[in-house]
């Protein structure tokens, strides 16, 4: 594994520096990847294909549309934090696997959420072996800040030597360093964070849904509700705040495309019944408010 600074710093100079390296590369990348891999993509110069979201047939067509002897990598996410769905893996892997293609896989909405070891997507699903590159943060469920790669030792060691998003910044501090192994540690131990997250996300959706509001009802912990408007968004960001004392920020464009606008709710362990039945209450009021549309 290598460490770097941050996902973002991860991303963008582990697909910048493969694919750059690798002759006439041709990266397949999912049109809902986040901006550290496509900027990743971009930066590395070479030809890329973009599949629909999680369409493995779309996939398999850009892939049995090229040279069988170009090299290819396949670049996707295990959780879409916009869309809380999650990626086939085991058939992308087969679709590398048919055609020759490396992986190149983001689990930072996953690793320390999903896994017995909190591991990730990968791991709750027994493919990690199966993935070329699996990328991961130090943030969000770890709590500090920091990204990963694991691979093996060869293209870590192409990475560590050629990556100018390695070389040329500053490593992470001793006292981050110490923070980040001290929560890896324990989640690869402990469970109940992974359960009470899990419980809670259900909770959530469940009164959401039943209050009639417009949520996004997906597998992961991510809690979506649509709103459709970026101004609309940021008012009930701002009164949820101003009145209600909850934090929730606007999801707008460029995040997600137009007409699309979201607030994203990400329950924690410790959020408890009461709190996500007062927020409820709150939604349904601000809803009636602004006169906003509910679910169908």
């Amino acid at each position: 594994a290598w460490l770097f600074t941050s996902g973002y710093v991860s991303n963008e100079a582990t697909l910048s520096t493969l694919a750059k390296l690798l002759p006439g590369c041709v990266v397949f990348s999912d049109e809902l990847n986040h901006a550290s891999m496509i900027a990743g993509i971009r930066n590395a110069g070479c030809e890329k294909r973009i599949f629909r979201h999680n369409d493995l047939a779309h996939l398999e067509e850009l892939l049995a549309a090229e040279d069988p002897s170009v090299p290819k990598l396949i670049a996707f996410e295990s959780v879409y934090s916009m869309e809380a769905d999650v990626a086939p893996i085991a058939a992308i892997c087969d679709l590398a696997d048919q055609y020759n293609a490396l992986t190149y896989l983001d689990e930072v909405h996953a690793v320390g959420m999903y896994g017995a070891r909190g591991g990730g997507i990968s791991e709750r699903e027994g493919l990690a072996h199966r993935l070329t590159i699996i990328e991961g943060t130090l943030g969000k469920a770890f709590g500090v800040m920091g990204g990963y790669i694991a691979a093996d030792q060869t293209i870590v060691d192409v990475i560590r030597s050629y990556a100018p998003g390695f070389i040329f910044t500053t490593s992470l501090s001793p006292v981050l360093v110490a923070g980040v192994l001290a929560s890896v540690r324990h989640l690869k131990s402990s469970s109940v964070e992974r359960e009470g997250q899990q419980a809670s996300a259900t909770l959530l959706k469940t009164m959401l849904d039943d209050a009639g509001l417009p949520v996004m009802l997906g597998e992961t912990h991510i809690v979506p509700i649509l709103v459709g408007d970026p101004i609309k968004a940021k008012r009930i960001s701002d009164i949820l705040l101003a009145e209600y004392g909850v934090y929730v920020q606007p999801i707008n464009y460029p995040t997600v495309p137009r007409g699309t606008e979201r607030l994203r709710f990400t329950p924690g362990p410790s959020h408890t019944p009461a709190m996500m039945r007062e927020l409820t209450e709150a939604l349904v009021e601000i809803w009636s408010r602004l006169e906003l549309r509910k679910a169908a």
